[in-house]
């Protein structure tokens, strides 16, 4: 099953995809890294990167996307148009596409009893794929499929 990790920043979606096969994790090629709304961020806007996320999805055989969940509130709260990117991934029309919410203490307890198994510099990620990748490696291992 192919889990889509994303971290949303900014007016950016960054993305990883993470296999799981029998046990092993692999990652599947991805030209895309990110995902961003243009500065505008109208309805056409919104409903193009819509299109374009689904579209992706579909083309790399994603079961499930896993969102890094972002606090509402406070010192670290989310910012309103990473919402609404969040809102528009959630609309996406396919009713074969879940998606869910990994929330950060799911996050931290799953790392503590499960390691990640290499040193993320070995995945030949870039650096600002690493909690994309390891919100997917969460979503992995807890069987995050609703």
């Amino acid at each position: 099953m192919i889990v889509c990790g994303v971290e949303l920043t900014g007016s950016d979606a960054v993305v990883c995809m993470l296999n799981m096969d029998r046990g092993q994790f692999n990652l599947p090629d991805c030209k895309v890294r990110k995902l961003s709304l243009p500065k505008n961020r109208s309805r056409d806007d919104l409903k193009t990167f819509q299109a374009t996320f689904a579209a992706l999805m579909a083309e790399s055989g994603v079961a499930t996307v896993a969102i890094k969940e972002r606090m509402q509130k406070g010192k670290f709260a989310g910012g309103a148009i990473s919402f609404k990117m969040e809102a528009a991934i959630q609309l996406i029309a396919d009713s074969e596409l879940n998606v869910t919410l990994v929330p950060p203490a799911l996050v931290k307890s799953t790392l503590a009893n499960n390691p990640v198994p290499i040193a993320f510099a070995d995945t030949g990620l870039k650096a600002f794929q690493e909690n994309a990748f390891i919100t997917a490696y969460v979503a992995q291992l807890n069987g995050t499929n609703r």
